[in-house]
């Protein structure tokens, strides 16, 4: 029977077979028993909200791991389906998870080897200009107001849009893939497929909304020292994201289109609330 010591370094435990590093990591989370099982459920239950909680979990305990030394710069995070097992969540939240953690600078992927603990002082780098830190709490209220706005935007869209408007999301959302392939800038493509949308609900006021604000309803374009405003693995998640509203409006699902809205306004928040911490 293989046994574990949770006593030792942290340099020692490393050299152990990957089978009992991963149970003193799941030891280390400390979540009462059946919690994970639980979790499992609610994510299912629940749907995107719990899916955004549960990803905020996943970060917080990981960043805690790595802010405490448990977890050292270049030390292999735990795989997909070893993150998976010991916070009991699905691949979609560990990749949510990670991606964020990623923009953040905590961690760093390694072409086939997998996703490692970045340099401590990475994150701590990463100094915005005067004008970049004053436009966080402004970014965060209008994310806030867009979830309200784009979310019901987006329910109205999936029932009234026409096939003419339907086409023109997805004419926007291909553009933004073939930008983010060719490593061209991005923010225009995306304001126009969340104006596309806008339209879509055949609403004036909800164009009206998106116009107001113009491309700068985009918070990358607000943040050039962001090295994810040009990150092509965070720009395929955003358009990921996307894609996920797309296909709730093509099928005339006004509740999942409102919901994948939400999840991916919400998505930004948690990155933007956390890039106000680091500051």
């Amino acid at each position: 029977m293989l046994h574990c010591n949770s006593s030792l370094s942290y340099y020692t435990r490393h050299n152990m077979s990957s089978v009992c590093r991963i149970m003193i990591f799941q030891r280390s989370l400390q979540v009462p028993s059946g919690e994970d099982e639980k979790m499992g459920n609610n994510e299912m239950a629940a749907g995107t909200r719990s899916r955004q909680r549960l990803a905020q979990q996943v970060i917080d305990q990981l960043r805690m791991q790595i802010e405490t030394g448990k977890l050292r710069e270049g030390d292999q995070l735990p795989t997909e389906p070893q993150l998976e097992a010991a916070f009991g969540v699905s691949r979609t939240v560990v990749r949510e998870a990670i991606a964020d953690l990623r923009a953040a600078g905590f961690v760093r992927p390694v072409q086939g080897k997998g996703v490692f603990v970045s340099d401590p002082n990475m994150h701590a780098r990463l100094v915005l200009t005067p004008v970049e830190v004053k436009s966080i709490p402004e970014t965060l209220e209008l994310l806030e107001f867009r979830m309200a706005v784009e979310g019901e935007a987006a329910a109205i869209a999936a029932y009234r849009r026409t096939a003419e408007q339907e086409a023109a999301i997805r004419l926007a959302n291909r553009k933004m893939a073939q930008l983010i392939e060719s490593g061209e800038p991005t923010v225009e493509a995306d304001y126009e497929f969340h104006t596309a949308i806008a339209k879509a609900s055949n609403n004036r006021f909800y164009i009206d909304a998106l116009r107001h604000f113009g491309p700068r309803a985009i918070p990358r374009g607000q943040f050039p020292t962001l090295p994810e405003a040009n990150d092509r693995a965070y720009l395929e998640k955003v358009h990921a994201e996307h894609g996920e509203i797309l296909a709730a409006i093509a099928e005339q699902d006004p509740d999942r289109a409102r919901q994948a809205m939400r999840a991916h306004m919400m998505a930004s928040q948690r990155r933007y609330r956390m890039l106000a911490e680091q500051q």
